[in-house]
């Protein structure tokens, strides 16, 4: 994806979406190798093996659906701009 050649950019949302699925398959793949659950702090309820087999099957395909679907508006895009740009250039432009 372009996004990870340039870097990270606070106020794009894309960006923020590929930052938030790495932090929680980090958090899931750590704190699963420990037997541990996932604290939600507004709940007396941890995330537990149920919960977190859900955000596995559930909300990170979700995520990579998200981002897969991104990466082909950006290419379909960038397709167009080399396009318009090669045919400006192909008019003679500029003079």
């Amino acid at each position: 994806m372009a996004t990870h050649a340039l870097g990270t950019a606070p106020e794009d949302p894309v960006c923020l979406v590929e930052a938030c699925r790495k932090a929680i398959e980090w958090i899931l793949i750590t704190h699963t190798a420990r037997g541990r659950l996932v604290a939600r702090p507004w709940i007396d309820h941890p995330y537990g093996e149920e919960e977190i087999t859900l955000i596995e099957e559930e909300l990170l395909p979700a995520m990579d659906r998200f981002l897969s679907r991104i990466e082909e508006i950006d290419q379909q895009l960038e397709e167009a701009q080399e396009q318009e740009a090669a045919a400006v250039l192909s008019a003679g432009w500029p003079r």
